[in-house]
């Protein structure tokens, strides 16, 4: 990918001779969710991409190019996001962070928001059927909890490519039944060579296949059950999702979970 082509073929949008101004978007990270990201602006009236960090392996932040943008969009990897938002906010730009695994350095990183005073919103996933489904969940553990008899576990599946296991989509459902469901105290991730505790919420987690994200939280009792899931379709939802929070973050200031678009 030529970014100095995509520049130079940047075509703005007329309406009734009036020229709309399109968000300008630097990719940081150009694996599948970042050539998502970039698909959907190549067609877009709203959106357009300046910037594309680490498009090969051995490449480098453009920091040049993210100068130029309104939003950063980060789908990299938590070995290297930090970093990467350090770097951002020195440059005063907005980011949207995708990539998972760093939320223990939350603190580290409203720090640093707060410091070169920029606005970033992150998620464990950016799909907005997930995040509605998240509701589901916390709703329908505050019910489910009021009974005794119902007990609660969960399941997801993913490709054989993902690199993490649980997924943080499925420690976030974890999160939500945690917070609503109060017998339920930790979340086991691991296998159980034993009868699992009362107070242990267990998830599974499967990788293979092509499978995008499945991710299924099943009620129980000795009289009947109810099971909850979302599929995800393809990688498009979550792209469609990030520049939904790309809107949202704009102009801004401050940490933001994405979820905030989501309250009811």
């Amino acid at each position: 990918m030529n970014v100095k082509k995509i520049n130079t073929n940047i075509k703005n949008c007329h309406h009734i001779g009036v020229m709309k101004t399109k968000t300008k978007i630097a990719l940081i990270g150009f694996g599948k969710m970042g050539q998502e990201i970039y698909n959907l602006c190549k067609d877009s009236e709203n959106f357009e991409v300046v910037s594309i960090s680490f498009e090969n392996k051995d490449d480098t932040l453009d920091v040049e190019g993210i100068k130029k943008a309104d939003i950063a969009i980060d789908f990299t990897s938590k070995d290297i996001v930090l970093q990467n938002i350090e770097r951002v906010a020195k440059l005063g730009k907005n980011l949207v962070v995708g990539t998972t695994g760093w939320y223990s350095d939350l603190k580290k990183v409203k720090e640093i928001v707060d410091k070169y005073k920029i606005g970033l919103v992150y998620a464990s996933n950016f799909s907005v059927g997930a995040n509605i489904f998240f509701k589901m969940i916390a709703f329908s553990s505050r019910l489910f909890s009021k009974f005794s008899d119902y007990d609660v576990y969960g399941l997801e599946i993913h490709h054989n490519a993902k690199t993490d296991s649980p997924s943080g989509t499925a420690l976030k459902i974890g999160k939500e039944i945690l917070e609503n469901f109060p017998t339920k105290k930790t979340i086991q991730e691991d296998k159980l060579d034993r009868k699992i505790n009362p107070s242990e919420l267990h998830f599974a987690s499967v990788r293979g296949g092509r499978n995008p994200g499945f991710h299924q939280v099943t009620f129980d009792s000795t009289s009947d059950g109810v099971t909850l899931s979302h599929q995800a379709y393809s990688r498009v939802g979550f792209a469609k999702g990030a520049l939904l929070a790309a809107k949202f973050i704009n102009n801004k200031k401050g940490i933001h979970s994405f979820e905030e678009i989501f309250t009811i």
